[in-house]
């Protein structure tokens, strides 16, 4: 996993995680770095107000479906995210990229950001549905907090 040093983009600032390790593995996840409200003292031109935001961008491994990858958002984690709190911000399939799936959630701050993704890895339902459905992918993080500017806070 590499850290990637903060940078501001689209109104929002933003600190990146990369890892190739498959979803299934990640178990629980890795702590989140500060983000979300109360970031002026480490970082400059951060919303006191902002939450914690996490873009995820899944790149499916050669074998693996995109189709099936879609499914199981549409079918199961979506309602898996909302059940442990999560709140969607949207989800984007680039046109150039036809293996990408891209995501944005949103968490009141990073300790809710890791509850909640501790309680939906957990969850029996996720299991069975990872399991019955399992897509190799490469996941990328990027955590952000919004800049004291940017419109979505």
């Amino acid at each position: 996993m590499k850290t990637r040093i903060p940078l501001i983009a689209a109104g929002l600032i933003v600190l990146s995680l990369t890892s190739s390790i498959p979803a299934a593995a990640q178990n629980p996840p890795p702590p989140t770095p500060a983000c979300g409200p109360d970031l002026q003292s480490t970082v400059k031109n951060v919303a006191a107000d902002s939450r914690c935001f996490e873009l995820r961008t899944y790149t499916v491994r050669e074998g693996s479906s995109i189709d099936l990858l879609h499914s199981r958002f549409r079918e199961h984690t979506t309602a898996l995210f909302k059940k442990h709190g999560m709140t969607i911000v949207g989800y984007w399939q680039p046109v150039a990229k036809p293996n990408v799936l891209i995501y944005i959630l949103a968490y009141k701050d990073g300790k809710a950001r890791d509850a909640a993704w501790t309680a939906f890895q957990a969850d029996p339902e996720w299991v069975k549905t990872r399991t019955e459905m399992n897509v190799s992918v490469q996941i990328d993080n990027v955590f952000m907090s919004a800049t004291d500017y940017s419109p979505l806070k």
